[in-house]
């Protein structure tokens, strides 16, 4: 993988992480927002859901995989770079 490549995973990652830490918290009824942009009749959220919540947490692990994995990854690179050096 070139390093570009992770540096924008690991972007990815981190947003995927923020994202689902949004929804958790609002699947868990913490955080309230009216929905924006919408195409169809949409209705904000009213109570806890329990699919936002775990969708969320998904989300969250998924995001955490991916920024971690890359992380690692370049922190390899960096390693091999300074031993060729």
């Amino acid at each position: 993988m070139k390093i570009w490549l992770a540096r924008v995973f690991a972007l990815l990652g981190i947003v995927l992480t923020l994202l689902g830490v949004l929804w958790s918290l609002q699947g868990a009824d913490l955080i309230h927002l009216e929905p924006i942009a919408c195409v169809a009749n949409c209705e904000p959220l009213t109570g806890p859901s329990t699919t936002w919540l775990l969708t969320g947490l998904a989300t969250v692990v998924i995001g955490l995989i991916v920024t971690i994995g890359c992380i690692r990854y370049l922190k390899r690179e960096r390693k091999m770079r300074k031993a060729q050096v």
